[in-house]
Formats: C-alpha cells, sequence, structure tokens
C-alpha cells in the first residue's frame, strides 16, 4: 500500500491540467499574498492554512532545502513567508506534507507527513514555538499501523492527538484511525472495512465523538462513507449517484447535530463522471440532504473541507470547473443559494485549489491554490465586499 502517494499526486496532477484563462466576476476583492516559487520556500501546497492572528501556518507537498515539503508561515500583513521547516526525508525526518497544521494553547504545531520515518510510511511530528523540530512518531505501516497520513490532525482538551492514515492497518490496508496520547503513547484505534476505506480526511472531535469520511469503501466500493470512530458499520454510505461519491475532504459540525461535507464526483453523473456535492448529514437521523449540486460552469470537483459563519453560510473550494476550468472558490448560503466568488485562471492568480478555507472574524477568506502563480501555487485573500 507504501505506493498510493504517487498515486494520488498523479490523479490531483491530471485534474490540474491547463485551461485558457478568465476574470472571474463578483464584487469582493481578491489579493495574491505569496506565490511560491518551487525552490527553498516550498511548492504545491495541498491542506487548509492555518490562522493566528495576522500569521497564517501551511504545509507545501514540495519544494525546500531538500525538495520534500515545507512547514511556513506568512505574514499577512507584510506578505513574508518564513519556512520554520524543510522535510528531508530519511528515517529522522518525513517527507510529503499533504496535511495542515493544528496549534496547542501554548503555540506548538503539529501535523503529518506522508512519506519518510524510520519506515517510510510518514510521521506524526511538532514544530514547538520557540522553533525547531519534533519527530512525535514514525508509522510501522501494516499489519500493526497504518500508513500514508494524509489528512489534518485533531487535538483534544486533554492534549491527546487524533488522525486518520491513507492506508495500511490489517491486511486489508485500507487506512486507519489514530491517537497519539499526550504523553506520546501510540494507539491504532481502528483499521477499515467494511465501514468505508482509504480516509484521505482528517477527522470532526462533535461532543466527545469523532466523525470522518472514506474516500472508497462501503456498501458501494467506489463511492465512499461517513463513519463515526468506533461504530463498526457506517452511518452512511454514498451511492455514487445524486448523493455523490469518493468525498476527501473533512466533515464539520454545526453543533446541533448536523455535519457538512463536500464528495469529488457523483451529482448530476454516477462516480467519476460527476461533477461533486455539497451535503448535510443529521447523525441522528442518519438523512443525508444534497445541498448543491455542481455542474462544471460553477465548479468541479470540490475536494475540501468547508468552514461556515456565523449565519450558516457555506465557503468551499472546487479542484477545477468554473470560468477557465482551474477552480474555484464558492458561497453557499442557507437558503441554498451558490454564489461563485472567484474563478482561477491558473495564471498569477493561482489554480486548481485542493485544501478549504479559513474564514477570519471580519468576515475575510485564506487559502491556497496548488497550482498557478509561478506554477507552484499560491497563498491568497477574498475580502468581502463593505
Amino acid at each position: 500500500m507504501q505506493n498510493w502517494i504517487p498515486r494520488i499526486l498523479t490523479g490531483m496532477a491530471l485534474i490540474l491540467g491547463a485551461h485558457a484563462a478568465a476574470q472571474p466576476a463578483g464584487a469582493q476583492t481578491f489579493n495574491v499574498i505569496y506565490t511560491f516559487t518551487g525552490g527553498a520556500d516550498g511548492a504545491n501546497p495541498f491542506a487548509n492554512l492555518l490562522l493566528n492572528g495576522s500569521l497564517l501556518y501551511g504545509t507545501t507537498s514540495g519544494g525546500g532545502a531538500k525538495n520534500a515539503g515545507t512547514v511556513f508561515e506568512v505574514n499577512t500583513t507584510t506578505k513574508a513567508e518564513t519556512v520554520l521547516h524543510s522535510f528531508a526525508g530519511g528515517k529522522t525526518d518525513g517527507a510529503v506534507p499533504i496535511g495542515g497544521l493544528i496549534r496547542n494553547a501554548t503555540g506548538n504545531l503539529y501535523g503529518t507527513t506522508s512519506s519518510g520515518g524510520a519506515h517510510g510510511f510518514g510521521t506524526v511530528y511538532k514544530i514547538p514555538a520557540g522553533g525547531g523540530f519534533t519527530l512525535l512518531h514514525s508509522f510501522a505501516g501494516p499489519p500493526s499501523e497504518g500508513s500514508g497520513p494524509a489528512g489534518t490532525l485533531v487535538l483534544d482538551d486533554a492534549g491527546n492527538i487524533y488522525g486518520t492514515t491513507y492506508a495500511g492497518g490489517d491486511t486489508t490496508g485500507w487506512g486507519t484511525v489514530f491517537e497519539l496520547t499526550s504523553a506520546g503513547t501510540y494507539m491504532t484505534g481502528q483499521s477499515f472495512s467494511p465501514d468505508g476505506a482509504l480516509p484521505r480526511a482528517g477527522l470532526a472531535l462533535v461532543n466527545g465523538s469523532l466523525y470522518g469520511t472514506t474516500y472508497g469503501g462501503g456498501a458501494h466500493a467506489f463511492a465512499g462513507t461517513i463513519y463515526e470512530v468506533e461504530v463498526t458499520t457506517a452511518l452512511y454510505t454514498f451511492t455514487g449517484g445524486a448523493d455523490g461519491a469518493q468525498p476527501l475532504g473533512a466533515v464539520i459540525s454545526d453543533g446541533q447535530g448536523n455535519l457538512y461535507g463536500t464528495t469529488t464526483a457523483g451529482g448530476n453523473a454516477s462516480f467519476g463522471s460527476g461533477n461533486g456535492v455539497v451535503y448535510s448529514f443529521n447523525i441522528t437521523s442518519g438523512k443525508l440532504t444534497v445541498l448543491h449540486t455542481f455542474t462544471g460552469a460553477d465548479g468541479s470537483s470540490p475536494g475540501s473541507s468547508l468552514v461556515r459563519d456565523t449565519l450558516g453560510n457555506l465557503y468551499g473550494t472546487t479542484m477545477t470547473g468554473g470560468a477557465s476550468g482551474h477552480g474555484t472558490v464558492f458561497e453557499l448560503s442557507s437558503s441554498g443559494t451558490l454564489t461563485t466568488l472567484y474563478s482561477f485562471t491558473g495564471g498569477a492568480d493561482g489554480g486548481d485549489p485542493v485544501a478549504g478555507l479559513v474564514l477570519d472574524s471580519s468576515g475575510n477568506l485564506w487559502g491556497v491554490a496548488s497550482g498557478g502563480g509561478s506554477g507552484h501555487g499560491t497563498v491568497f485573500e477574498i475580502v468581502p465586499a463593505i
């Protein structure tokens, strides 16, 4: 299962094809905050940003001193980028970070790499608040542990860390949920199948329970699931039809028993032929409701998690589609109206965003595009109309 990394990145590269440029409509303002060069500063960010004050933190899957990816910081005021760590691969470091970062109350950052470490199956690491790098765990791979963590971690109030691995685990090799306790003890929580397979997304912690999505598996083998950790049957299996298929992004909660997410396929056509959907899922009733079906012109293949404002509006990105075919930023109102806030051209503005967005208290949206710019992606901001 170790070879999943090039397969996933190759698939993304096929999605991130070249299209004609077009300027999107909209009253809001779009700004490029930083353009990656592909050198020491990093290349091709795939994960959501983390915002703390005027600082944005993130990861790039490539670039850096050893071309194995970076952890970076961008100052939103000065637009300066600082590399906090360049991954080197090998047994004492990681490589190819696809997941994002979390931050604890004392300012330490935590993340994963999809490869590298003592066994080559990926790592969990810490960037201490004062600088430096600490390798917390190297995944051993199947059959005892997972391999290829790609989702962003989640932290509970006691300092325990939870995450997923895309592959590995028991003999089926369909991925795992894991816990790294505050004392540093690693535990594999569960291995997937039949409740799903290939959890690309991270987890959502809701009232003490953990929820997530799998890219495949379930009753319809290639459609994916919504699951609750430690519940052996999937909460919902996508059919690949109107309800969507193959979710890559994590779910979010509204605090009232509803989860929200996206699927990369399905919706207006079956499986890979569809443009994907935005959905809500009620945990108690088990009912899934499609909130929006993408057509291509309004975006296609949303692979990210969503962010929700205090009015119930949802914001996200699509990897392709839109005016130029290079993806979009969208808003889905609480009443169900979708507005394309920006269509990427694939040029200097960036293109093909895999990651979702972060929303600040002023209503500004921040994100990364995995392509475009100088060819290695950008950090961008969308300022709402006054």
